[in-house]
């Protein structure tokens, strides 16, 4: 049967899931979020990644790269319950969407490969959960693939993510002879039949009979150490009941204290159905997670999933079609209606929402309201961005935005043509405007225009979407690393007098500071003046200052990270002392400081894992070690080797044309950023400042 469940009839928050599709590039994201579209009557034909058919990734740059770049949300139903579903980029250098969908969802499908497990940005994306407390259950993908193996997937999300695997199901054949999944719940069997879009359920098959009882007692024996009801009934009885075990299995995943894992594949149609009735079984609705938190009138408070209550929401998303500019909305209590004014909680100004849209990737359904729970998009916010909390006019509360991750690399960009200049600033200001991670600035010394993103790949996007959608021909300059500077060895006791008399108001600030090193890539102010010499506002006023002198460093003129400053003593002026004068001597006396301190030279670097055939692990290796990289692993099987190394992100650029080359088009590679690492001495010297 093929089972599209019943229609979305209910606007209960038990009858809603907010989730995404998290997982490596190529694991299978999109094809998954298509099948899904299918099984739930959302679309009539399925789409095809490689015939550029889907409905996430309908940017065109999307379709002639095969890989997800932008976060796509679709809305389905399936058992009368809502679903919105938002897939996610899996590159690396689009690790900024995935920040910004997690920070706006209640769940996740995290999708494995089933012959490579967890992959490096895989990885990535489930620490990025781990940190926004996102419940997750695991699709292992791809059962149908040559050397695929599902306990060996398992095995890699147990090592890799520290995760406990709770493996729900056991597959009916192996790679090609996959066809269906045995249920370990219900111990039945689920047949797909091949070439259609239907299966049937029956009985465990005689072969897999043992293996399934098994499999099944492990299952039980697992949750019963983790789940303490579980347990009482398991030391009763010995074994544990369907209704128990789903239960059980549930407030695991809602606590992060296990793992349901399913398998199957979705090019193939097949586990599609179990995977939606997971999704329901599992994952938490709205009405299931806590109250969000935010700033009101500088005190703590809370907001409850509530639709009756004071309407909230936070903007994730900004994206600009032909039909306007989209505000993507996260409810969180209250309800929007169309025409309605909503206010910037932060800056106080009020907007008016003109239209609301439930979103199917690039088209739209038109709504006369969202509730608690909701996630559309609106039409008609002109100041709205990424991170701003939208509220009822009276009833403020800033919500925490997402995070925006530092950029790492850094090209000039100018117009072909000198008539288009203008339109290169106004195309610029809207590309920083939809993707926080892009900044745009003015370089001071050449008068060059410089966009920074997250890599090679996301300014190649970002240039094209100029060239494309604004009609904007660019020249684009090699790419920068973004380098940092941090101390090694700080200074105690510097003291700095900011006297200034130009005949009105005098300035006098006297500050004492201590800088040194942190150990970890972030600034730190305190102050330790006693006896009120240097008051509180002024206090807050020299840190400003160190921020200010925190932009350029002594070596190159680079961002400084790494360091603490201790304010321990300082004197005012009872007429001429003010913040803008100690603002100055913070700014002057940290300059002065990191003049004598000992600083180094940083650079982002990255950990590459390289898959090449065996024969051509020599050449890779070699040119790893020219790229400066470390080594730090090497498996070799059926005919391939997996490398992984740590390279500067500096001298990557290029390497896929050069490994392509090395390896007769063979070789492929990943990477995912590894934090920052001191620059040799015999390198920095050649850079050139900032």
């Amino acid at each position: 049967m093929r089972a599209n469940g019943r229609p979305f009839t209910t606007t209960s928050l038990n009858a809603v899931r907010n989730l995404g599709i998290l997982a490596h590039v190529d694991a299978g994201k999109t094809t998954l979020t298509e099948r899904v579209l299918f099984a739930t009557g959302a679309t009539h034909k399925r789409g095809e990644v490689h015939a550029g058919t889907t409905v996430t990734d309908y940017d065109p740059q999307e379709r002639d790269r095969g890989i997800t770049i932008f976060a796509a949300a679709v809305s389905c139903t399936w058992d009368g319950h809502r679903v919105n579903l938002i897939d996610t980029p899996g590159h690396v250098d689009f690790s900024d969407e995935v920040e910004r969908s997690l920070r706006v969802l209640d769940g996740a499908v995290a999708v494995f490969d089933a012959v490579a497990g967890v992959e490096p940005q895989s990885e990535s994306v489930w620490r990025q959960a781990d940190r926004h407390g996102v419940p997750r259950i695991a699709f292992v993908n791809k059962l149908d693939r040559a050397g695929a193996d599902l306990d060996t997937a398992v095995a890699s999300i147990r090592e890799r993510l520290g995760a406990v695997p709770l493996v729900v199901q056991l597959p009916i054949g192996r790679e090609d002879a996959f066809t269906g999944v045995v249920d370990l719940l219900a111990m039945r069997a689920l047949h797909w039949h091949a070439g259609s879009d239907t299966y049937e359920t029956g009985p465990v098959p005689e072969p897999l009979r043992e293996e399934a009882d098994r499999r099944r007692r492990l299952l039980e024996e697992t949750v019963a150490e983790l789940h303490a009801d579980a347990l009482e009934e398991f030391c009763a009885t010995s074994a544990l009941t369907g209704p128990t075990l789903a239960r059980a299995l549930r407030e695991l995943t809602l606590r992060g204290d296990g793992v349901v894992v399913l398998c199957g594949s979705a090019y193939r149609n097949r586990g599609i159905e179990p995977l939606l009735d997971a999704v329901l079984a599992y994952l938490p609705s709205p009405a299931e997670m806590p109250p969000v938190r935010g700033m009101a009138d500088g005190a703590e408070q809370e907001r409850a999933p509530d639709p009756a209550g004071p309407f909230t929401a936070l903007a994730f998303k900004v994206t600009a079609t032909a039909t306007g500019r989209l505000t993507y909305l996260r409810v969180y209590a209250g309800t929007l209606r169309k025409g309605a004014t909503v206010l910037d909680a932060a800056t106080g100004r009020t907007e008016r929402v003109g239209r609301i849209l439930r979103v199917q990737a690039d088209r739209h359904e038109e709504r006369e309201e969202a509730v608690a729970g909701d996630i559309v998009a609106v039409i008609g916010l002109k100041a709205a961005r990424a991170g701003t909390t939208l509220c009822s006019p009276g009833a403020g509360l800033v919500l925490e935005p997402p995070s925006v991750a530092e950029p790492v690399v850094s090209v000039a960009v100018e117009a072909r043509f000198a008539g288009d200049t203008g339109r290169l600033s106004a195309a610029l200001a809207r590309l920083a405007e939809e993707d926080p991670s892009l900044v745009v600035r003015s370089d001071a010394e050449t008068g060059q225009t410089v966009l920074s993103g997250m890599g090679e790949l996301h300014l190649e996007v970002a240039a094209e979407k100029i060239r494309s959608g604004h009609g904007v021909e660019v020249v684009v300059g090699r790419p920068q690393v973004s380098y940092r500077e941090t101390v090694v060895r700080g200074v105690t006791g510097l003291v700095y007098r900011h006297v200034k008399q130009d005949g009105g108001a005098g300035q006098f600030a006297h500050v004492v500071v201590d800088v040194e090193p942190l150990e970890e890539a972030a600034f730190e102010f305190r102050s330790t003046v006693v006896g009120g010499r240097v008051p509180q506002e002024y206090a807050r006023a020299v840190e400003a200052g160190c921020r200010d002198a925190l932009a350029e460093g002594p070596l190159g003129g680079h961002p400084v990270t790494g360091l603490r400053v201790t304010l321990t003593d300082g004197a005012t002026h009872s007429k001429d002392s003010s913040e803008m004068a100690f603002r100055a001597a913070g700014r002057f006396a940290l300059r002065e400081a990191l003049r004598l301190s000992a600083v180094e030279l940083l650079e982002p670097v990255v950990e590459v894992t390289v898959t090449v055939p065996e024969d051509g692990v020599g050449g890779v290796l070699g040119d790893l070690a020219a790229r400066r990289g470390r080594v730090s692993g090497s498996t070799a099987g059926s005919g391939t080797a997996v490398i992984t190394a740590t390279v500067p992100l500096a001298e990557l650029f290029g390497y896929a044309s050069r490994l392509r080359g090395r390896t007769r088009g063979r070789g492929t590679f990943t990477t995912r950023p590894a934090g920052l690492a001191p620059v040799p001495a015999s390198v920095a010297a050649a850079l050139p400042a900032r």
